[in-house]
């Protein structure tokens, strides 16, 4: 088996455990019915297209099984996530252990870095590809690489316009 039908096996496999996981959330929250959309299983994709529903998770907190699985599918390592996290890799592994619902301020960070790494594969259609670019110093950035950006919503939304900008073919 080639490595590119591997990785689409994968990612195919961890998308249907995102939707699934993301339905699950939806199904146990407390979340007032009137923001939830009225079609019964929400995607993954579709949860990342909805600021209100993402909000409402944020707000309540990203569970581990969650974040597991949005690790397991962004090219980030477990140092970059703790990083993100603001917490030490040991905590990270803590969560692990007691299936923790991550805080407010940390599932923004998670959601966010899903976001970020949804644009960036819908952009460069890989990723490995997408990954390349995140370690690659640019121009437009800086001449910073864009992971070095992503720990602050700031950076964030300069990464985002930059991968905007790409999509579009509009190159600085």
């Amino acid at each position: 088996m080639s490595k590119s039908v591997y990785m689409s096996a994968t990612t195919i496999n961890i998308t249907s455990k995102l939707n699934k996981e993301v339905a699950s959330i939806i199904k146990r929250s407390k979340f007032d019915q009137r923001f939830i959309s009225k079609k019964k299983n929400i995607t993954y994709s579709e949860f990342l297209s909805d600021k209100m529903l993402m909000i409402l998770v944020i707000r309540e907190g990203v569970p581990y099984s969650f974040f597991n699985l949005i690790r397991h599918y962004t090219p980030f390592t477990e140092d970059n996530w703790a990083d993100f996290l603001d917490i030490s890799t040991k905590s990270l592994q803590r969560y692990k252990q007691t299936s923790k619902i991550f805080k407010p301020i940390q599932s923004e960070k998670i959601i966010e870095m899903a976001e970020v790494t949804n644009i960036g594969v819908d952009v460069f259609g890989d990723m490995e590809k997408f990954k390349l670019w995140l370690d690659t110093p640019n121009f437009s950035l800086g001449k910073l690489k864009p992971m070095e950006l992503l720990k602050d919503s700031y950076g964030k939304e300069l990464v985002i316009s930059e991968l905007t900008r790409i999509n579009y073919g509009i190159l600085a």
